[in-house]
């Protein structure tokens, strides 16, 4: 049997929100060949065990070390046998029976990278990161310092897309990321160098270099439980100031020496502010 959908999940401390979304995978997956791989990152809670005989038809596998959220997904991607990977956070749930349209969007695409959906939180707001540019020096100024989430202009949060609406966009979220296997092999999975947070940016940034286009569906949504499977200290900002470092050193510190000065300055200052207001 050919499994035309590996979906990938990785869990680290979330038992409740990823039963929930196991629950969701079986409601709307639809008439599909698929498998489920659920890779736990050592969580301290070890709850997660439970939902292996709850959930028999589904692969898990357990780290023996947390390694971060690149390097988990691609070792159960070594194991994944679909033609289509997605990606998919443990604090996300489907809500419809969509999949097998999107699987047949991305089929008709002929340079099709990535794609990404609508994302709404639990009170219903719309979650503008779920279609992005590529940060630059402009939109990266916007972002830190300024909140132009709700306007209508081509922004680092690509406002001049309607969220029910279908395009092409630079950037998707990895809470709900779909590529075909063989392109995400060929584009060297995530970039380990990443513990969390911005593997994404940096895999949608190498799939538009080698020629690909991604794409945001926005008739298809899930509700992502934004901040509830992340503590946000010292640590969180560490990662995630960390992880756009990463990024501008690999693509800009080279190539674009000004931006790279501007980011960098830039990402420092915002870095030291939230640490402020943490205390």
């Amino acid at each position: 049997m050919n499994i035309q959908l590996s979906i990938v999940i990785v869990n680290y401390n979330v038992t409740r929100l990823l039963r929930s979304c196991l629950l969701s995978i079986q409601h709307y997956i639809g008439d599909i060949h698929y498998e489920v791989i659920v890779i736990d990152n050592a969580s301290t809670d070890t709850s997660w065990k439970e939902l292996i005989t709850e959930f028999p038809d589904f692969h898990f596998i357990a780290s023996e070390q947390n390694e971060g959220f690149s390097k988990a997904n691609n070792k159960a991607i070594e194991t994944a046998k679909g033609d289509y990977l997605l990606i998919l956070n443990p604090d996300t749930e489907l809500e419809g029976s969509y999949i097998k349209e999107i699987l047949e969007f991305a089929n008709d695409q002929p340079k099709f990278g990535c794609l990404g959906v609508r994302m709404h939180d639990a009170k219903g707001n719309f979650l503008p990161e779920s279609k992005r540019s590529v940060p630059d020096m402009f939109n990266s100024f916007e972002k830190l310092f300024v909140n132009f989430k709700n306007n209508n202009s081509k922004s680092y949060y690509r406002n001049d897309i309607g969220e029910y609406d279908i395009d092409e966009v630079e950037v998707i979220t990895g809470a709900f990321f779909l590529v075909k296997k063989d392109i995400y092999k060929k584009a060297g999975g995530l970039d380990e160098a990443y513990f969390m947070y911005g593997e994404d940016i940096d895999l949608c940034y190498t799939l538009l270099n080698q020629g690909l286009k991604n794409y945001y569906y926005g008739k298809a949504s899930i509700l992502h439980h934004k901040g509830e499977s992340t503590v946000k200290d010292e640590v969180y900002l560490e990662r995630f100031y960390g992880a756009m470092q990463i990024f501008i050193s690999k693509y800009y510190k080279e190539a674009k020496p000004i931006q790279y000065s501007f980011l960098k300055a830039g990402l420092k200052l915002r870095h030291q502010i939230e640490k402020i207001k943490l205390k």
